[in-house]
């Protein structure tokens, strides 16, 4: 036993001793950074749920870890090197002026002036938004960009944000000149001033304000990943699949801010910056299923990729699948600020690493910008595109928060919302579906739409609310068919039909064969009561033989208004007959293919 005890005791001393040497490594600096072989995916996503990982090639995992961290990663055995951190200095801004010109890095004085100088030079354009303050007191700012940006309007918002990650800085300068180029370049392109005009523009150059200026605030070669509190900023949200707190820390002031921020607007798209490689990486990191709009996720990651190729040297944004990658894929993460704000807060946003070199020398900040500036304007014209429009209510014209679904389409949170202005916006790819408009306390409408890629449908959604009175033409107190449109028709034509509350009295049934009669006796009844009872609906396509040749709804629909799409592209040009059922309720109207 004795013998045990002392091959115990030196095991405890050389850990302690061992732990000791550790230990100084996080005196100055609290993080490491670690160079790791792996054989395979199981073992980076073992290293993800320890370590913040950075990157993943060639069989080689670069993590960083924070004291905590790197104690738990030593008992996992992996074989490891501690890399040092490469420190460059580059040349700082220490004024405006200086700033300007875009060849250096701001002192963090210098970064804050800059902001409000946009918001000095530019009263009508923009407005800075103190968002909160990091650990150590610094300021979380944006520029709010807008035509009328001390109004909230009915258009979509959109934001980007940088550098979360404190040492990944470049897009930290990009986005400062963005905001440059969006107001000195208003009133002379017609691109710019569409963007401007049409959306409210948020830029937050500077996320993790303690880790970039970690050194002081005169230099950010000094860097760090982490916060002032050793957390990854980007591992710090809730998780669609691991829930809140994912990391074991508290929310840090810096992601409670964005939190707070993403809860009180509704912002359409996003982007947020980082560094260390050249890749568009899309949604979903937490999961290996993919988004529900995946076509369209691949779809504007390409764009953006594909600009910069169009105004680069080869061989920029091609890692990965040439400058494009889904998350999982690449590596899984938990807790990453991309898949909060997709999940939790309605928003399509990316990640976007925009440069190989986490801190680039300051003579290559322009051509970075050159490199982007078009993939930036790019990005943000998705916004407009899709399908758009506002949701009020019918009797009063009041803007209603409501919920927007793609029916048979969305899935893990993909549904969007309305705002207070009543503006929905809901980016997709190009296709029919069938959008569904729900509203507390009113009666749900569904309607077909086509979509086309860098265009936008535009809707705009009256929902009923049963308890109001209002005219016909507003609330559904009655059955109805309406003319299909377009008539003639070539070969697609949109059918509107009005299912009422069921329980109604004296319904009449339209005389005349349903499938030959074009002149069928409208049914009115009054509503009794505000059921939303759902009845047994069918919508059927007769020839002028009376022979069926489409069923397009056979189900059970809850009251409201209805639009489906019906494609002749197989049948002969003639004349047609569409019949509604519901209930007692029967009418038949004609139509015209004319091919």
């Amino acid at each position: 036993m004795k013998f045990f005890t002392v091959i115990l005791v030196v095991l405890l001393t050389q850990y302690n001793l061992l732990a000791q040497d550790f230990h100084k490594l996080f005196e100055k600096r609290g993080e490491v950074i670690l160079k790791i072989k792996v054989e395979n995916k199981s073992d980076v996503q073992r290293l993800s749920k320890i370590l913040s990982v950075d990157k993943v090639k060639d069989g080689e995992v670069v993590a960083y870890a924070n004291e905590k961290e790197f104690f738990k990663f030593l008992q996992t055995g992996y074989d490891y090197e501690v890399v040092p951190k490469k420190i460059t200095k580059v040349k700082m801004a220490h004024s405006v002026k200086d700033a300007l010109d875009w060849d250096s890095y701001p002192t963090y004085e210098t970064y804050v002036q800059l902001m409000y100088n946009f918001e000095s030079s530019y009263p009508n354009l923009c407005r800075i938004y103190d968002a909160g303050t990091s650990v150590q007191g610094r300021h979380l700012l944006f520029a709010v960009i807008s035509d009328n940006v001390h109004q909230r309007e009915p258009e979509p918002q959109f934001m980007y944000t940088s550098t979360m990650h404190g040492d990944e800085t470049t897009g930290y300068i990009l986005m400062l000149h963005l905001i440059d180029y969006l107001l000195s370049n208003y009133r002379s392109s017609s691109e710019v001033r569409n963007l401007v005009n049409n959306m409210e523009i948020w830029i937050n150059p500077l996320a993790n304000p303690d880790g970039t200026y970690h050194g002081g605030n005169d230099n950010v070669w000094n860097s760090m990943r982490y916060n002032a509190n050793w957390v990854d900023l980007n591992r710090n949200f809730p998780d669609p699949e691991d829930g809140p707190h994912p990391d074991g820390e508290s929310y840090q002031p810096e992601t409670q801010a964005m939190m707070t921020l993403a809860e009180n607007n509704n912002f359409v798209m996003s982007a947020n910056f980082h560094g260390g490689a050249e890749v568009v990486n899309y949604p979903w990191d937490t999961w290996i299923r993919r988004h529900a709009d995946d076509n369209w996720w691949q779809f504007v990651s390409r764009e953006y990729a594909d600009s910069t190729h169009a105004h680069s040297p080869s061989g920029y944004m091609t890692d990965l699948n040439d400058g494009i990658t889904n998350g999982y894929d690449w590596y899984t993460i938990a807790g990453g600020r991309q898949d909060y704000m997709n999940y939790f807060r309605h928003c399509r946003e990316c990640t976007i690493e925009l440069s190989s070199i986490k801190t680039l020398p300051e003579d290559e900040l322009l051509d970075h910008w050159e490199y982007n500036r078009v993939s930036f304007l790019h990005y943000m014209k998705q916004a407009l595109y899709g399908i758009q429009g506002i949701v009020s209510d019918s009797a009063t014209g009041r803007h209603l928060a409501a919920k927007i679904t793609i029916v048979g389409h969305d899935h893990d949170s993909s549904q969007v919302y309305s705002d207070t202005t009543g503006r929905f916006s809901r980016p997709i790819y190009t296709g029919t579906y069938t959008v569904k408009f729900e509203a507390p306390n009113y009666i749900t409408k569904t309607i077909e739409v086509e979509v086309n890629n860098f265009e936008t449908t535009w809707l705009d959604v009256k929902l009923v609310n049963p308890n109001d009175v209002a005219d016909e033409n507003n609330l559904p107190t009655e059955f109805s068919l309406k003319q299909n449109y377009p008539n003639p028709f070539n070969p697609t034509t949109n059918i509107t039909y009005v299912i009422a509350n069921p329980d109604v009295i004296g319904v009449k049934q339209s005389t005349g064969n349903s499938a030959n009669t074009n002149n069928a006796t409208d049914c009115h009844a009054p509503l009794r009561s505000a059921r939303n009872d759902a009845v047994n609906v069918s919508l059927k396509i007769y020839d002028a033989l009376g022979r069926e040749v489409a069923t397009l709804v056979n189900e059970k629909q809850t009251p409201g208004e209805y639009s489906v799409r019906f494609n002749a592209r197989k049948l002969p040009s003639g004349v047609y007959f569409y019949t509604l059922r519901a209930e007692n309720f029967v009418q038949t109207r004609k139509m015209i293919l004319m091919k």
